[in-house]
Formats: structure tokens, sequence, C-alpha cells
């Protein structure tokens, strides 16, 4: 049985090329593959291999500065995922293309699992506020599954997520809204940039889809979570769809 983990941490790196280099070094000699990216803003992984490597290459990598609290999302597979290792060096771990929308020096407020399966057995927030689900994914890992009667906007890119949320804002005003993707790093950029840009009723996911059936499992969420590589997709008890050889390969 392998391990695989992702994981990612908005912090400034210094020499971006410099970690990227040891972090391929640390994962090579471990034996690991996926795909990592390394940007002045952080870091965003998936990799998968032996246990005991995962847990060695994330020690030395939560070593790093600014790097010591990065979590990380766990799940099991019996074939490994992913075709090759690929470290990259980027302009942003995950692109979105607005000015200031690093969480660097603050984030958007978060909700944890456990409160949003509340708030969604309720149909509100503990204020009694009603409650939109907004996903931050495009339209094929929609398709797999969200959470039922979320939002999901017709994008292909994360890029184009401020357009097409436009025509909705003026019906959100009066929500709470939880923005949510995968692991929690494009609900987290969007999050803040929604606030920035006025929406100051809009909260993030902590840990994304994949920390939500980790830490509750399934309630109120439709379908499987698609992700970036050889297994398609995740069902709720973070069982992978397809258990064979890598089909994707590239991080999300």
């Amino acid at each position: 049985m392998l391990t695989n983990v992702a994981a990612y941490r908005f912090a400034p790196i210094a020499d971006p090329p410099a970690l990227a280099a040891r972090v391929r070094d640390w994962a090579g000699g471990e034996g690991l593959r996926g795909t990592v990216l390394v940007a002045e803003e952080g870091i965003n992984l998936f990799l998968a291999g032996a246990d005991a490597a995962v847990a060695a290459f994330m020690c030395r990598l939560r070593a790093e500065p600014g790097l010591d609290r990065l979590q990380a999302k766990y799940s099991y597979s019996r074939a490994q995922p992913f075709a090759r290792l690929k470290v990259k060096r980027k302009q942003e771990i995950i692109s979105f293309r607005r000015a200031g929308g690093a969480p660097l020096a603050r984030r958007a407020p978060t909700v944890d699992p456990a409160d949003l399966a509340r708030w969604i057995a309720n149909g509100a927030d503990d204020g009694g506020r009603r409650l939109v689900l907004l996903d931050t994914r495009n339209r094929e890992e929609v398709g797999y599954g969200t959470f039922d009667g979320a939002l999901a906007l017709p994008i292909d890119n994360f890029t184009e997520l401020p357009g097409a949320l436009g025509p909705h804002r003026d019906a959100l005003a009066d929500a709470t809204v939880v923005s949510f993707c995968t692991g929690g790093i494009r609900c987290e950029k969007a999050a803040l940039w929604m606030r920035d840009a006025g929406m100051d009723n809009v909260l993030q996911l902590e840990g994304g889809i994949l920390g939500y059936f980790e830490q509750v499992g399934g309630f109120g969420y439709r379908g499987e979570c698609f992700v970036f590589d050889g297994r398609v997709a995740l069902d709720p008890a973070l069982r992978p769809r397809v258990d064979a050889a890598p089909a994707l390969e590239e991080a999300a």
C-alpha cells in the first residue's frame, strides 16, 4: 500500500529555485513520484510513495523556513498513481493572475469541516443566515461530484472565476458564502480575493473537500472528488476510483 500526500502552504519563499532543487533531491532520494510546484508565494504538492519515505520527506520540508505549519492530507492506494517525479518553479502555486491574491500576510476567515456539516444540516450558519456553498473548481471536476445544492460556476480554468462570479454577487449578498475546492488552495485564494472585492460574507472551507472527507465523511456531498492523478477520483471514504497505472500527471 502506498501513501498519497497532498499539501500546500502559502509562505514567502526567498529562493524558489534553490528550494525546488532541494525538494527534487529529497523526493527523488526517497523514491517518491508526483508533482511539486514552488513559487515565491509558497509550495503545492501531490506525491505518493512508501509511508516511511513520505514521512521523511515531509519532515525535511517542514524544517524549511515558513513551512513548519505545512498541513497535509493523506490517502492510500495499492498502485503508484504518478508516472514520475516533477518539480517545477512557477510564478504562482495555483495560477489566479490577480494582484494581491496570495494569502501571505493574511487569510480569509475559515470554517472547519465539522462546523460546515452542522450548517449544512441546519441549512444556515450558527447565526441563522442562509448558507451558500461556492465551488471554485472547474466544470470537469464538478462533474464527478460536489456538495448538494452548491453554486458551481461554468469555468474551465481558475483564472475565469472572477468573471463568472460577477452575475451572482447581488444574489449572494444576504448569505454566508463558503468557498471550497479539492484541498483548499483555490478556495483560499478565491475567498481572499472576494473579500478584498467587497464580499465580506465569504469564508473558506479549511482543508477543502479532502479535509472534509477526512474529518466528516460524505455528509451533504454527492459523488466523488476528482484528483489530478491516476486514481481519477476519491469517494468520501478516500477510496480511489482507479487503483492502477497513472493517467494524469499535473497537480492543481
